[in-house]
């Protein structure tokens, strides 16, 4: 009886101690249950914030793109080497979609986020076949469901296809969804999102537009029903973007605290000079004058104290003008205010040279001016409702409603042209000074559909082979090469030969 009284009580003192031992393993400030919500703020904030990184690398799409150079080493992206992706890691977030439909508590909810998941689908799909070409789509994230850990490549045809599908599809089940939660960028509002979804699907056919005569993409007719009453984008404050705040984490990603990169910024010709032949404003905005032409005696409103250089300059030649101290670089407010601006993706301007595009070329009807004119005054609304009222950030040469309608859309080299290649031009350098420090990568996509603005090509500092080219792709990651070749040995042949990033993808070769 004694032994197994005692026996009873280690019993009972073991469960005590299990229970203890649970509680104080337990962090009362996270919590043990997953939701829809956390999981969309997880996926929403993954294609967000991995668009951009913070220091050094937050400049170097924007080297790319030909908008800063840099002098602390002789930048690849600036010199225009263009390596192996590392992208395709970042589709492993979206296996979080399935589990996040899943959990929704409502047919209404479950909408939403089946919506959400194909907007983020696509978003991301996009964005690697445009890095790559032929990518792993219809067989991609299907390891744990269906076992299938090395996917077959599908054709970039295919995959465009698919993304238009999905973005249909995320359209038609936002309008029968709810407002959700988790949602950092536009509150859930699934109005919001179609709107979105629908803007994107004009972004992802203006980039088919050698692509007109498919059959089976039916570009124009796509492009011409969103336009007939779909859900669009209708000011800045629709912008697919993030905002900062003055909280750890939560930071511009350029801002001074931390950052030491900063003094390896140099600006751009292509922008500055940009900005300069069209008197733009904007100028004073992006950047800071040359302290030299200051130390001489010019005043910071006078347009020829602010020097850009040559992007493609040898870096022997940049590092002298560095020691120098005669060149431009950002604006202060890059700097100095930790909430930043907000890093749009999308936006409303770039919806309005959209459809200004697309009336040149004879897709819809309209008037092209209009669209351009809205485009242009949208993006300066833009940089001046996210810049403090202060000198530093403007150098007294303030952008006003006035400025931009009675002065800048009147001057010759800016309003709009009556001779469509011009008009083109036009439309496709007004979306460029738009993109300064924003939507990394965009630029050079641009400049790879279009050839406008020009970027300069050195070949005594170009690192691209052949040295008298701008390279167009970036090569498959190393993981594909070692543990999908066989795949992707297939997609390689069918489209490039070899692994070449100076190969022409489908999307860039004529209908």
């Amino acid at each position: 009886m004694y032994k197994q009284y005692i026996t009873i009580l280690l019993a009972a003192i073991l469960l005590s101690s299990c229970s203890k031992f649970e509680k104080i393993n337990t962090d009362p400030n996270k919590t043990t249950i997953v939701t829809s919500e956390m999981l969309a703020t997880t996926l929403l904030l993954d294609v967000t914030k991995t668009t951009f990184k913070s220091g050094t690398d937050f400049m170097r799409p924007h080297m790319l793109g030909k908008y800063t150079c840099w002098s602390s080493s002789a930048n690849e992206e600036q010199y225009n080497r263009l390596g192996r992706t590392e992208f395709f890691d970042r589709l492993v977030v979206l296996n979080n979609i399935e589990k996040m439909i899943s959990l929704a508590t409502s047919s209404e909810l479950k909408n939403s986020y089946t919506a959400l998941g194909h907007a983020l689908r696509a978003w991301r799909f996009f964005e690697l076949t445009m890095q790559v070409g032929d990518i792993p789509y219809s067989q991609a994230l299907k390891g744990e469901t269906e076992g299938i850990i090395k996917p077959d490549y599908d054709q970039q045809k295919e995959v465009f296809l698919g993304i238009l599908q999905e973005l249909d599809k995320a359209d038609s089940l936002f309008a029968k969804g709810v407002n959700f939660g988790g949602d950092p960028i536009y509150g859930g509002n699934t109005l919001k999102w179609r709107k979105m979804v629908n803007t994107f699907q004009l972004k992802v056919l203006i980039n088919l537009f050698r692509k007109t005569a498919d059959t089976d993409l039916k570009v124009i007719t796509r492009f011409q029903k969103i336009m007939n009453g779909m859900p669009l984008f209708e000011g800045n404050e629709d912008n697919f973007q993030l905002k900062f705040f003055d909280k750890s984490g939560e930071k511009y990603p350029f801002y001074k605290e931390g950052n030491q990169s900063y003094v390896y910024i140099m600006l751009s010709s292509v922008i500055v000079d940009s900005l300069k032949n069209l008197q733009d404003r904007r100028l004073f905005y992006y950047t800071n004058p040359s302290p030299v032409k200051i130390e001489q005696g010019m005043a910071v409103n006078n347009w020829n104290a602010y020097i850009g250089l040559d992007p493609s300059m040898l870096y022997s030649n940049l590092t002298q003008i560095a020691g120098s101290r005669d060149y431009s670089t950002i604006n202060d407010r890059y700097l100095e205010l930790a909430t930043g601006e907000p890093i749009y993706l999308l936006s409303y301007a770039e919806l309005k040279f959209m459809q200004a595009e697309a009336v040149v070329r004879g897709w819809i009807s309209g008037d092209a001016a209009t669209y351009y004119n809205a485009g242009v005054t949208a993006a300066m609304k833009f940089v001046t409702d996210n810049t403090p009222d202060e000198a530093r950030y403007h150098h007294n040469m303030q952008i006003t409603n006035d400025y931009v309608q009675n002065v800048y859309l009147k001057q010759p080299a800016v309003t709009f042209s009556s001779q469509p290649d011009q008009q083109l031009k036009q439309i496709f350098l007004q979306k460029y000074l738009s993109t300064y420090l924003q939507d990394p990568g965009h630029a050079f996509y641009e400049y790879r559909r279009t050839g406008y603005p020009v970027f300069p090509v050195n070949p005594a500092s170009n690192m691209n082979i052949p040295s008298d080219k701008i390279p167009s792709r970036w090569m498959y990651p190393q993981k594909e090469l070692d543990f999908n070749s066989v795949h992707l040995s297939d997609a390689v042949q069918r489209q490039y030969g070899n692994d070449d990033v100076n190969g022409q993808m489908w999307l860039l070769k004529a209908n």
